[in-house]
């Protein structure tokens, strides 16, 4: 039995082995091609893009168009000499020119460098020279960010775009030479701690590897309208955003330019999606808009990645669509590891569980000498891998039923007086405060206590008495240890690109304050 054929969570429990996963592909370990993996394989079922733009028009592509296109492109890469594993950049939102970019450079074998569309100098230089990029494909607007970096050429998308691919052949036969140990993208992190990123080889076959995740954890099936609204430019929107639909033979939705809840809205509409896949700050902005309830939504599977989704988010959108949204955990460097399980009847998602590992995976939480604690008891997530245990950098708790509960980076973790304090948890509560928009609580240096809890908090507004009602607030609804004993207001809270929060630059704000105030 296929694993999309699982009907169950203990059918899927029971009989799968990660050997299943190769049932779903042309290729093997041996020779896989992601371009013909996720478009050629899948030429005449039909859309393959559906993309909405942020001036509210919209495009749609089929298999076969983007797999002529993309083997026109890889044609171009030949006669341009960009061999195997040549590294090329690509900093284009998403659009036609932005996919067949994609699938062309990995179709001819070369390896692709994505590029935020909002990166500045330093940034996409650093990735141009760190990768050695020979190509960079991008909008006429960016090409002065380049700079002094050496690089073969840079093709700007319309009228240059067009006639560097347009007299090339739409066939392309060397896909079978493309082996799935082949790197196929360097992704970078976000850089949230150190100025530099340093890029992770992905690999042609890391595209199997999604396979358990998108069909468990996302639910995707034959028939699906899927959307995901995460920039392909980072690793959720291009592995779970963009190849686990695409490999499946199910049409990908992308949102292009600057996020906007009613355009975004509009397409959900529009496309008529009924499986989304977004990070919860995009659903918090959605809610917070007051504008769902003038769409005709027609979504029944829901699943998110990137941080913990809060319970009020969780509760509202299950009463709304009737299906309790489904979380993916992992990291850049393991992949999925722990999700909650959509589309299965016999699965209960327990809220603001991560659900549970993944079958055939060994995920363990451990104490500081790699010993398993016992249910209820914060640890260390590890990965076991052929007898080692390797750190995934995050803390939780397992309960009695199995269930694999987020507390938080291992790092974040604030001990206070003894206290283990999840930070995760108070920023839970406090986001459910009605004058709270964003919050992060970090753990601050104190000669009494070890660590003090601190909230760093955007409001609606600043009152007389606030802080002290938001003290009270926690207090009242966690326990009176845990509760943030400072509290500062902030306008914005420093992100990273993706939209997370730089709790690190919070950390070293308030150290360098308590220094200077001695």
């Amino acid at each position: 039995m296929r694993i999309t054929e699982y009907k169950t969570y203990e059918e899927a429990r029971n009989n799968f082995t990660w050997d299943k996963i190769w049932e779903l592909f042309d290729g093997n370990r041996e020779q896989f091609n992601i371009a013909h993996e996720c478009i050629d394989r899948h030429i005449g079922k039909g859309t393959a893009v559906r993309i909405k733009f942020a001036d509210g028009r919209s495009e749609q592509y089929t298999f076969d168009e983007i797999s002529s296109l993309t083997s026109q492109f890889a044609n171009a890469l030949e006669a341009e000499n960009i061999q195997f594993g040549d590294r090329v950049a690509i900093m284009l939102e998403p659009s036609l020119e932005f996919y067949v970019s994609l699938f062309g450079t990995v179709k001819r074998g070369a390896v692709v460098v994505p590029c935020f569309t909002l990166f500045g100098p330093e940034a996409l230089q650093h990735r141009i020279q760190d990768s050695g990029a020979k190509l960079l494909i991008t909008t006429e607007d960016k090409t002065s960010l380049v700079g002094d970096v050496p690089i073969q050429r840079v093709i700007t998308t319309g009228s240059v775009f067009n006639g560097w691919i347009e007299d090339q052949s739409n066939k392309y036969t060397r896909t079978q030479e493309t082996s799935g140990n082949d790197v196929a993208i360097i992704q970078y992190s976000s850089g949230t701690t150190r100025k530099f990123p340093e890029g992770i080889d992905h690999f042609h076959r890391s595209v199997a590897l999604l396979a358990p995740s998108a069909v468990f954890a996302m639910g995707l099936k034959e028939g699906d309208r899927f959307f995901c609204p995460s920039s392909p430019a980072w690793g959720n929107g291009l592995w779970y955003g963009t190849f686990t639909a695409l490999f499946l033979g199910i049409a990908v939705g992308s949102l292009s330019g600057r996020f906007n809840e009613k355009t975004l809205l509009q397409a959900l509409d529009e496309f008529e999606i009924n499986n989304f896949h977004a990070a919860p700050t995009v659903f918090r902005r959605l809610i917070k808009s007051g504008l769902m309830d003038k769409f005709n939504l027609k979504i029944n599977k829901i699943s998110f990645a990137g941080e913990p989704m809060d319970l009020e988010t969780f509760s509202y959108l299950k009463e709304k669509f009737g299906v309790p949204p489904c979380s993916l955990y992992g990291t850049t460097e393991v992949g999925c590891i722990i999700v909650n399980y959509a589309g299965f009847p016999d699965w209960e998602v327990k809220p603001g569980s991560m659900g549970k590992p993944l079958p055939g995976l060994d995920i363990r939480v451990v104490d500081k000498d790699g010993n398993s604690v016992l249910p209820g008891n914060i640890g260390e997530i590890v990965m076991n891998r052929r007898g080692k245990l390797f750190q995934v950098k995050d803390s939780a708790i397992i309960d009695e039923d199995g269930y694999y509960w987020h507390k938080g980076r291992s790092d974040d973790v604030i001990i206070s007086s003894g206290w283990t304090i999840s930070p995760t948890e108070v920023e839970d509560t406090l986001l459910k405060h009605p004058e709270i928009e964003e919050a992060a609580v970090i753990g601050v240096p104190d000669k009494d206590r070890g660590q003090l809890v601190k909230a760093v908090l955007k409001v609606r507004r600043e009152r007389p008495g606030l802080e002290q009602d938001i003290k009270d607030y926690v207090k009242e609804r966690l326990s009176k240890h845990e509760y943030p004993r400072i509290i500062e207001f902030m306008n914005d809270l420093p992100k990273t690109p993706k939209g997370n929060i730089k709790k690190q630059e919070l950390i070293e704000r308030s150290i360098q304050a308590q220094k200077m105030n001695g």
